[in-house]
């Protein structure tokens, strides 16, 4: 049989948590940074003139925002990696039924929209599509409806899941599920009008990781203080070996 040491799988389950907040704060700014690249340089109305597809800047700006997407996603799957370590035997099966669906359908609507304004920038770049075209401007109404109605939609109900996960189980403080509530509603309510409160969601995210930082740093403190025996203050409490007897306690 494989000896394990206690100490070491004690420390990887510590670890996990740790390295998958990390990767939500890397999730909150590579998303951060491409939504807004894409917000100043593509029109938020997608039945306006897409002139800005001429410009060779502006389809850099866009080439990338666009090439962050992919690393945001991944990171974002750590992210909801440290959510269920952090819940382990406590979840809801329904609840985490649908709190992984939301996730997934989220990186997957976020990675249509970018295919598909991948392939049109291209297009429009090598001179095989106009920008004016049918084509062109389906195309960008696809990826119009992709982000706010499906993926920004599906984040929402992310938040909402997560939040009653959180009210059920305590596994993050109580306020972090009510902010939650007030972010996805926005998400769900306003995004078709507003862009710009797709922020919401990067900012939450990240809100949550460091929430999660903060916490494990805290267990940590507590772990590392050294324990003292009843009957010896300020004497450190030795280990016992197995097979050995422990100190006479009066």
């Amino acid at each position: 049989m494989l000896g394990i040491n206690p100490e070491e799988d004690t420390s990887q389950a510590f670890a996990a948590p740790k390295a998958a907040a990390v990767a939500g704060v890397f999730f909150s700014v590579l998303l951060s940074i491409g939504l807004a690249l894409l917000l100043v340089s593509v029109p938020a109305d997608p039945s306006q003139p897409a002139t800005w597809m001429d410009d060779p800047g502006r389809r850099d700006t866009v080439r990338v925002a666009l090439h962050l997407f992919p690393f945001a996603g991944i990171a974002f799957l750590w992210f909801m990696g440290v959510l269920r370590n952090r819940l382990g035997t406590r979840e809801d099966r329904f609840l985490a039924t649908v709190f992984l669906c939301s996730g997934i359908l989220f990186v997957v609507s976020l990675f249509s929209a970018a295919a598909i304004s991948g392939g049109l920038l291209e297009a429009v770049a090598d001179g095989h599509l106009q920008p004016e075209s049918e084509v062109c401007y389906f195309g960008r109404r696809a990826v119009y409806v992709l982000l706010t109605v499906f993926a920004f939609k599906m984040a929402g109900v992310f938040m909402l899941c997560t939040g009653t996960i959180d009210l059920r189980t305590g596994f993050l403080p109580r306020w972090v599920a009510l902010v939650g509530y007030l972010c996805a509603l926005g998400l769900l309510l306003v995004i078709t009008t507003w862009g710009w409160i797709g922020m919401v969601f990067p900012g939450w995210v990240l809100l949550v990781s460091v929430v999660v930082l903060a916490m494990e740093f805290g267990r940590g403190r507590v772990e590392s203080t050294p324990r003292t025996q009843p009957g010896g203050p300020g004497q450190e409490l030795q280990p016992v070996r197995a097979g050995e007897k422990g100190p006479d306690v009066p």
